[in-house]
């Protein structure tokens, strides 16, 4: 994500094999903590699992509390 092209959050991933993606780390300038920014990268990787039919592996600790408190992400759960 960028602001007045600065970047200010990312999700780095990576595809591992046919149909599996794994987060392996989100991160969100300081600055701008506390808007949700984190959430809606994982929101977006979901979208693009579904969209792509694939399922996500969240190594990231950050992804894998969200995946843990949202039912609703369990259809893309690796």
């Amino acid at each position: 994500m960028e602001d007045d092209g600065k970047e200010i959050a990312l999700m780095h991933y990576i595809f591992a094999g046919t149909g599996k993606m794994i987060i392996d780390h989100t991160e969100v300038n300081d600055a701008y903590g506390g808007k949700g920014l984190g959430l809606q990268l994982v929101k977006a990787g979901v979208a693009y699992a579904r969209e792509n039919h694939m399922k996500i592996q969240p190594l990231c600790p950050f992804a894998k509390k969200i995946f843990d408190r949202t039912a609703a992400f369990a259809d893309v759960l690796f």
